[in-house]
């Protein structure tokens, strides 16, 4: 089965992926990777999927479906969130900062040595010190890419969106005021930018809440993005810590939660390291996920954590007794080893669930998988 997570860590960004799993019936368990409404690949060869080819190939939305009589968990994959930020100045700098904090990958193009400085103290992924056009040369885009132009000045923001709006992008946001914005696009059209895509553009950036200062003006800026990103119909997805878990990337390179043992690498010795992971190894790991909720639960379906041998965490389906339960049931499969998959709803309504501390309330079923 890890030939299907290569799979999902190798997706093209730019094709629309959707991964099926059975959750309940005679073939739970199977796997399938439909890209652009074609079955690609399948985890048992001429299996349930390719039996149900045809109904397959026309589900057009994430979530719980019934395919041939048994229940399939339908999730459009996205790729890891991008964000490209033009300029690195006193508004990029909080920007940037709940850009890391809430997973994204933070580019900053600047062309001030100084304030490419500021941006690197600030904990970008990635700082391009350089005049904007080569910067962007660098950057490819794609559907998952949030472009931020926050320059020092409109002939600056120009060049980038001259540039942004020729790749594939997510979402485009400009500061400035409108009279600005409005300049800056009439320059790009004629410059030749698509005039749909740069009428498109979100400027000026953000949503309207008064914002005055640096800090809440990056507020204001990332609860659009956040806006923007919830929108879309894809699912939780898989990021890149849980995919290098999966696929047995050393522990050292994986975040885990933070609640969480640490790794301790170096205090051990390279005998107990050894004997650890080949323990780890036979016991497996198990992934959990969200496939359907009712009322407010605090997550949404396709949200993952994946269970480690050792009780570590990477991920979180929404914390609290729900998510205690759930990771009760999982180290129980590991240890146990009776079952492979199991389903299973937690109910978060109700005294018993006031009692614990459910204070969310709602109802999810999660579907447990060993990997």
């Amino acid at each position: 089965m890890l030939e299907f997570y290569n799979k999902v860590e190798n997706a093209d960004p730019n094709r629309q992926n959707l991964t099926l799993t059975v959750v309940e019936g005679e073939n739970v368990g199977e796997k399938a990777l439909v890209v652009d409404h074609k079955l690609i690949w399948e985890s048992l060869e001429q299996g349930y999927f390719t039996a149900h080819r045809e109904e397959i190939e026309q589900i057009r939305k994430p979530g719980l479906v019934s395919v041939g009589g048994q229940r399939v968990f339908c999730e459009l994959l996205g790729g890891e969130k991008k964000m490209v930020i033009c300029g690195g100045g006193h508004v990029s700098i909080p920007i940037i900062r709940m850009g890391m904090m809430i997973g994204f990958q933070v580019t900053v193009l600047e062309d001030r040595p100084m304030f490419a400085d500021n941006a690197r103290r600030a904990g970008a992924t990635r700082v391009i010190c350089e005049p904007f056009a080569e910067g962007l040369k660098k950057i490819e885009g794609d559907k998952d890419t949030f472009f931020v132009i926050v320059t020092r000045g409109h002939r600056y923001d120009q060049v980038c969106l001259e540039n942004i709006v020729k790749m594939p992008h997510a979402y485009i946001g400009m500061i400035g005021s409108r009279k600005r914005a409005a300049l800056v696009r009439e320059l790009v059209i004629e410059a030749g930018g698509d005039p749909d895509v740069v009428n498109s553009i979100h400027s000026p950036i953000g949503l309207n809440i008064g914002a005055e200062t640096p800090e809440e003006i990056a507020v204001c800026i990332m609860a659009e993005i956040i806006e923007v990103k919830n929108q879309r119909r894809q699912s939780g997805g898989y990021s890149k810590e849980m995919l290098k878990a999966i696929l047995d990337v050393p522990c050292s390179e994986v975040k885990t939660g933070t609640d969480a043992r640490n790794c301790r690498a170096d205090e051990e010795s390279k005998a107990l390291k050894e004997l650890m992971a080949k323990e780890n190894a036979d016991r497996g790991k198990i992934l959990t996920t969200i496939v359907a909720r009712r009322g407010s639960a605090p997550r949404a379906v396709g949200t993952k954590m994946l269970v480690l041998p050792d009780g570590r965490c990477v991920g979180t389906i929404g914390g609290g007794c729900a998510e205690a339960e759930v990771l009760r049931k999982a180290l129980w499969m590991l240890r146990s080893q009776e079952s492979k998959t199991k389903l299973c709803q937690v109910n978060m309504n109700g005294k018993d669930a006031e009692e614990e501390g459910m204070v969310c309330g709602g109802v999810i079923d999660v579907f447990l998988e060993a990997v």
